[in-house]
């Protein structure tokens, strides 16, 4: 872990205009992409929610290929590293979270990789990449050895991690290096489902009222028509005056000039925003509660649909990574490798998986222990041998069990 003292930074000097995205920020102003408030909409959120709670609850694994086939690397001390707790104020779920909360959010998601004196990994700790910089080094003027460097901006000094010192997942990336933040192209579709959030909430909040234009027949003094206007929409307007008559002073008549929700087409404009966003994170319509195209027969399906679609190449990202920057040289040529167990989202119900361990079973490739193992179910003792059935024999050897011997030929068998 390395940092810049002060008397070794160089001060450098840059300016600042009102066009500049962080100048604006630090005053509290948005001028693109989308505001801490308007990234709290609902469906951005739930989104955000189900992709980390997914990744968070899948088991990580160490794996090893042998001749023999892959088992579990359980002897290895990043085993339990990993599956229990990546550093002393985080469960494993809990660094998940965090780790694919960042990388949807801001596009990508930087740990730092602490060491041991021996070289062994010590722990892994997220930072807040709000506070992070990459800094592309392609003239080499921080140093030889690395093209790309993580600055992290803490409270009291500024550190500096090569890229080989730290874990970097990416979301959708252009350059392969940097990742591209999902709110950041979602900005408009985003505001705009927020627009009609607040515009329903202020629908209901005024007694589900309608606008409208109150008529006199005279002449009226500004004071007296703002008085006229509030006590109108105090008699009108809120949820205790909902469905009670209003009284209409003579020469005065009221005539609503908004339309319906109905009428604007307002829930079906809201919905295909919501498609929008669920899309752009790759989720599915029944996962946020949106069950229109979904059956009783198919959720399984589009399970099924979100791994391979979604979650397998997010997967897949997080593995290489990990396998590359955590495994020495030596480990990745004995052929050790880091996997997520998937088995909790593709696991189907109960009398199909017991129909598929029978096949697999009388199939002779599974062993009733290897079955018992996925259940969660303890191993049994003579449970460990392939079984088969016992009339299958070679497609060249068909019917020579019926075949008549010739004369000077016994028979087979001691017949």
């Amino acid at each position: 872990m390395r940092f810049f003292s002060k008397k070794n930074n160089e001060k450098r000097s840059f300016n600042l205009s009102t066009a500049d995205t962080e100048i604006m920020r630090m005053l509290g102003i948005e001028i693109d992409g989308v505001s801490a408030n308007k990234a709290k909409e609902a469906t951005f959120y739930t989104c955000l929610r189900i992709l980390s709670d997914t990744v968070s609850k899948l088991p990580l694994k160490l794996y090893q290929e042998t001749s023999n086939g892959t088992d579990k690397a359980d002897n290895h001390y990043l085993y339990n590293k990993l599956k229990l707790r990546p550093n002393k104020n985080m469960s494993s779920s809990d660094f998940w979270k965090m780790v694919e909360y960042q990388r949807n959010y801001y596009g990508h998601s930087v740990v730092v990789i602490e060491t041991a004196p021996n070289g062994q990994v010590k722990g892994l700790h997220p930072l807040d990449m709000a506070k992070v910089q990459i800094w592309i080094d392609d003239k080499a003027v921080i140093g030889k050895d690395s093209a790309i460097w993580y600055v992290y901006q803490g409270t009291n000094a500024e550190y500096k991690f090569r890229s080989d010192e730290v874990l970097h997942f990416k979301g959708m990336t252009r350059d392969g290096i940097q990742g591209m933040a999902i709110k950041d192209y979602l900005a408009t579709t985003i505001e705009n489902l927020q627009y009609g959030s607040d515009y329903t909430n202020k629908y209901f909040k005024g007694g589900l009222s309608a606008k409208g234009i109150l008529q006199y027949t005279g002449d009226i003094k500004e004071e007296g028509a703002n008085a006229l206007k509030a006590r109108f929409e105090k008699m009108a307007t809120g949820m205790d005056n909902v469905g009670k008559i209003l009284p209409v002073p003579v020469g005065f008549s009221f005539q609503t000039l908004n339309t319906t929700m109905a009428d604007a087409q307002f829930f079906e404009n809201m919905n295909l925003t919501i498609r929008q966003i669920t899309s752009a994170f790759g989720i599915k319509q029944h996962q946020v509660n949106d069950l229109s195209g979904a059956k009783f027969n198919n959720v399984q399906q589009q399970n099924e649909e979100f791994y391979r679609d979604t979650l397998q190449s997010i997967l897949t990202m997080y593995e290489q990574e990990l396998t590359y920057k955590l495994l020495t040289e030596k480990e990745v040529n004995a052929g050790m490798f880091f996997q997520f167990n998937v088995d909790s989202i593709l696991r189907t119900d109960l009398k199909t998986r017991y129909e598929a361990y029978n096949l697999g079973i009388s199939g002779g490739f599974l062993t009733p222990n290897e079955v018992r193992a996925k259940e969660d179910m303890p191993r049994v003792e003579g449970a460990d041998q392939l079984m088969a059935n016992g009339s299958m024999q070679p497609v060249t050897k068909l019917g020579m069990a019926y075949e008549q011997p010739t004369k000077n030929e016994p028979l087979k068998g001691g017949e």
